[in-house]
């Protein structure tokens, strides 16, 4: 004889609230439905507040990357410039080929 089929279960999601319809017996979800969207929670007297913010956060990243432009030339060439020491400091090695290692 068959089983009879079990009714779909609905199921809500801990975490995100999202419902699902999960057939017990092939243990497979049947469909998704997304959580509802929430609206942000600002207050429209904020609004000026955080758009002055914003703008001063972005006026102050322009700023850093000015400053970090203007000075990378100077920090290039301080690395090439050590990197060039410690080149020199060490002995000159041939170079370890793969077929070498046999």
């Amino acid at each position: 004889m068959a089983k009879k089929a079990a009714p779909p279960v609905e199921v809500t999601c801990p975490c995100c609230k999202a419902k699902l319809t999960v057939d017990p017996q092939l243990a497979v979800v049947l469909s998704h439905q997304p959580p509802p969207k929430a609206a942000p929670d600002v207050d429209i007297t904020d609004a000026a507040r955080i758009l002055q913010e914003q703008a001063q956060r972005r006026e102050d990243k322009f700023r850093e990357s000015w400053e970090a432009e203007k000075k990378k030339e100077d920090v290039l060439t301080r690395k090439f410039e050590e990197a060039l020491k410690k080149a020199k400091d060490q002995p000159v090695e041939k170079p370890l080929r793969d077929f070498d290692i046999d």
